[in-house]
């Protein structure tokens, strides 16, 4: 079974950074994504780590653990959310305190997504794929990313729509600030590899595929002893993302989740919006999509709103789905069923 936490209305955020902090001309970033937070009604508390960041971690791996398991078992503090991601995760994996974890929300994405799908592979504790505190510094947000608080807050067998973005971001503008942070130029079109409409249903897992193949064959990454103990045997839909690979390295990494297992009973994929998919020798995201597809079988979706390119869907590792995509326009409705 798959236990839902609940975010309530004025709930304490933690911020912890348990893969990069912010470095010293950045504090801001946090200082008023924290003030937004507060505004709308949440508390705040921020660690230690959210404050350093040197040789690409924001503290030693035990300290990054020490500080999250200390969040996690901090009765004050209902949902954790990180600044945002980095490149070193996966050093705390081993130390995070997985048999005490409670039942309280994980929100983020990229490096962060490793240790929300290696905890609710190993605990059945659903986790959040979606914004992270740094996005949410802005006067407003988006209606995509603004429904991070409206899923957090399905309660345990309700359900909960979210809708495609009708535009997204090509490219970061630092230089001209928005008030809601992104600046959303272009039309949203979620794509199928078939060009036919798509309906698909199962159990969603996922993460960016950069940090998250780097879990399997460990400990992490039994997808084989999640699927029996906790969805009972349940189809599951992918939700996969690219940081950074180039498209041979993201064929490899598939056909490595494919022979390690994590596709067997899949119900389909969808892949977000990438900055990356660069084209080797004319070998294209596409390729990669039309060739995974012609050997699982099974339909796959992509630029979806997940990812690196904003803006992002929440979506609920464990959480029960129907996805469709009609005529360029998608819809997800999650079920948090047990």
């Amino acid at each position: 079974m798959i236990t839902y936490p609940h975010l309530k209305e004025g709930a304490s955020i933690g911020v912890t950074a348990p893969s990069s902090g912010i470095p010293a001309e950045l504090h801001q970033l946090v200082t008023n994504s924290c003030t937004r937070l507060e505004r709308s009604g949440f508390r705040m508390t921020c660690g230690e780590t959210v404050w350093t960041q040197n040789k690409a971690k924001s503290a030693s791996a035990i300290k990054r653990a020490t500080e999250f398991n200390t969040f996690m078992a901090d009765s004050e503090i209902d949902i954790l959310i990180p600044p945002w991601g980095g490149e070193l995760l996966i050093e705390i994996l081993e130390y995070i305190d997985y048999e005490n974890i409670k039942n309280k929300w994980i929100l983020g994405y990229s490096d962060i997504s490793g240790l929300l799908l290696s905890i609710t592979l190993k605990t059945g504790i659903a986790t959040a794929h979606g914004t992270n505190l740094i996005d949410l510094r802005g006067e407003f947000s988006d209606e995509t990313t603004a429904m991070w608080q409206t899923v957090l807050s399905t309660k345990t067998g309700e359900s909960v729509l979210q809708r495609s973005s009708e535009q997204f971001q090509k490219e970061w503008q630092h230089d001209h600030p928005s008030p809601c942070v992104f600046h959303l130029t272009e039309k949203t079109s979620w794509k199928t590899v078939s060009n036919h409409n798509v309906k698909i249903q199962g159990r969603l897992l996922g993460g960016c595929i950069d940090m998250i193949r780097h879990l399997i064959g460990t400990p992490f990454g039994d997808v084989q002893s999640f699927r029996g103990k906790y969805i009972n045997g349940d189809p599951v839909i992918w939700y996969l993302e690219n940081c950074e690979l180039n498209t041979t390295d993201l064929r490899r990494s598939l056909v490595q989740m494919k022979l390690a297992g994590w596709f067997d009973h899949c119900s389909g994929l969808m892949f977000g919006r990438s900055p990356a998919n660069t084209p080797v020798e004319n070998y294209t995201a596409v390729d990669v999509y039309q060739d995974l597809a012609a050997e699982l079988d099974i339909p796959i979706i992509y630029d979806i709103d997940c990812g690196h390119v904003p803006p992002q869907i929440t979506f609920i590792n464990g959480a029960h789905a129907e996805v469709e995509v009609a005529d360029g326009k998608g819809t997800v409705v999650q079920y948090f069923r047990p």
